[in-house]
């Protein structure tokens, strides 16, 4: 069977759509190699079934770590045996595509997002210029490729005549109830399950933070924050600054398998981004998904990939924008409003069966096949 290499400049270990994607290929037949970054902080890598290589940099941010890793990864690539290279999101694409060309292998696009729309981009003259050269420079020359939903794949199309498959972000279907471990104080007759808010994914700018945080102050519950990101900082100084340090509590980043059972126990999930950018607008996040699996009622801002998910299956409660009075309004009705919460719980279990990577990976595989037989 064919060999495929993908790249990211991630360090591999919480990047579910990948694992997801490579497991898929691999069960397939292919050779697989994911290659990825290597932190002084990596965990160690969990056995998969594919390769996973990581690049060792001495820069780990800004344009110097951008540099040096495309250097490291082109030139890794152009000793390697490969009939298929596939650069994950923009920030790979130039050493795939010039180690391509040179190597005489077919290449592939996979944009998770729009990735000179995003809001530490888009609001970067310079860094803007900078990447909306690279992404007109390469993107035409990727005639195969694929993206998480319809409307960036249309952009795509508008932009640059590509025409991408739609590959979403869905977790594979949840199979049994995971049990969570418990301590003997959890053991104990008058132990009740705590109440909790839910964000999990990256802590980035753009992702309402500014007044998600605020927000909580409206908001009896507590809200627990899964994830690390550009924005970390800003986080905590906005939750400082607003004395939510009791009820907004960051949790760091965990395995994606520990993320799951956490999923479930949360009384409801948030899907935010602010609408400062066609990527965020057009986004179609991993997360939103995550929270369906597990069965776990969200608020989401109402952008078009959101509502028409929503407009079939009704599992979300919409808000039509992220100012701290929409999100808290939101919250209270999710927790006060028990026919709504019970119902969106219920349409979940529905749209479970139907929006999990069992049936998504069939137009992944598909694509592979018709690409390298």
């Amino acid at each position: 069977m064919a060999s495929i290499i993908c790249t990211v400049t991630n360090d591999l270990t919480y990047d579910q759509r990948m694992i997801r994607i490579c497991s898929t290929l691999a069960h397939q037949g292919y050779t697989v190699t994911l290659v990825g970054r290597e932190l002084k902080e990596s965990a160690v890598l969990q056995q998969q079934a594919f390769i996973q290589k990581r690049l060792y940099c001495f820069f780990t941010k800004g344009p110097l770590f951008y540099a040096e890793y495309n250097l490291r990864l082109f030139f890794w690539l152009l000793f390697q045996k490969a009939d298929c290279i596939c650069a994950i999101d923009l920030d790979t694409i130039l050493p795939c595509l010039f180690a391509s060309q040179l190597k005489g292998t077919k290449r592939v696009y996979d944009a998770h997002e729009l990735f000179c729309e995003m809001k530490e981009i888009i609001t970067r003259p310079s860094r803007y210029k900078m990447w909306k050269w690279i992404e007109q420079f390469a993107v035409p020359k990727f005639k195969h490729g694929y993206t998480v939903c319809e409307p960036i794949a249309d952009e795509f199309e508008k932009m640059y005549g590509v025409k991408y498959e739609v590959v979403r972000n869905v977790p594979f279907e949840k199979k049994s109830k995971i049990q969570i471990p418990r301590d003997k104080e959890q053991e104990t007759s008058n132990y009740k399950p705590q109440t909790f808010l839910l964000y999990q994914g990256a802590v980035n700018e753009g992702r309402s933070f500014e007044t998600l945080i605020p927000a909580m102050k409206h908001v009896e519950v507590p809200l627990h924050i899964y994830g690390d990101g550009n924005f970390m900082e800003q986080t905590k100084k906005l939750i400082k600054a607003n004395h939510l340090q009791d009820k907004v509590l960051l949790k760091g980043k965990i395995k994606p398998a520990e993320l799951k059972e956490i999923t479930e126990t949360a009384y409801a999930g948030i899907t935010l981004f602010e609408n400062n950018g066609l990527s965020n607008y057009l986004s179609l996040a991993n997360r939103f998904f995550d929270y369906i699996q597990a069965g776990t009622p969200q608020l989401c801002v109402d952008y078009p990939a959101y509502r028409q998910i929503n407009d079939r299956f009704g599992i979300a409660l919409l808000i039509p924008d992220t100012t701290e009075e929409s999100i808290s309004k939101g919250l209270n009705l999710l927790l006060t409003d028990a026919v709504l919460y019970a119902q969106l719980k219920e349409n979940c279990k529905q749209a479970a069966a139907i929006l999990n990577w069992q049936e998504e990976e069939k137009i992944l595989i598909q694509f592979y096949k018709k690409l390298l037989g």
